[in-house]
């Protein structure tokens, strides 16, 4: 499969989304040449019952949804799994949202203080774009820049595509 991500629309599963590691990068994966690297992603809220799974039973869970989806054969096709659960992954877009840039105007007055990443900055980041603004602050410590343009500038275009 060619893609790094697919988004699941099935409604027999409960995964939201599934990414292929080995074509984000060769390095992500031990043994490109025999092994796959998939990470599963289910969308929940802290307490709700996917959240609330212990490791083992949700390792179940996404081994069961990758058969069923035909990704593998067998959960014997398994070698390992790690479930990682991500408190407020998304920041939310609603109540006071129009109100940003008086609150990065306000946040900008507090000099050690640099909002980066997704909920840093209270908008949708993807994971590269969320370390580049990481990236940015460590230029800015390092060379005493004040202003912080440049972090929050990060994935500002109004059009954005990934690509290879």
């Amino acid at each position: 499969m060619p893609d790094d991500w697919v988004y699941v629309h099935d409604k027999n599963v409960k995964m939201g989304r599934f990414q292929v590691y080995n074509n984000w990068s060769p390095y992500l994966v031990k043994d490109i040449e025999h092994t796959v690297w998939i990470g599963l992603e289910y969308f929940c809220n802290e307490g709700d019952e996917l959240w609330s799974m212990s490791d083992d039973d949700f390792g179940k869970l996404g081994i069961g949804e990758m058969v069923r989806m035909k990704l593998i054969d067998s959960e014997n096709d398994v070698l390992d799994y790690h479930v990682e659960k991500v408190k407020k992954a998304y920041p939310a877009y609603f109540d006071t949202y129009e109100h940003m840039d008086a609150l990065r105007e306000y946040l900008n007055t507090i000099p050690n203080l640099y909002c980066i990443g997704r909920n840093g900055q209270h908008r949708y980041n993807n994971i590269d774009h969320s370390m580049c603004t990481a990236f940015e602050t460590v230029k800015n410590i390092l060379s005493g820049t004040s202003s912080k343009d440049n972090i929050w500038n990060v994935n500002t275009e109004k059009e954005y595509h990934e690509s290879k």
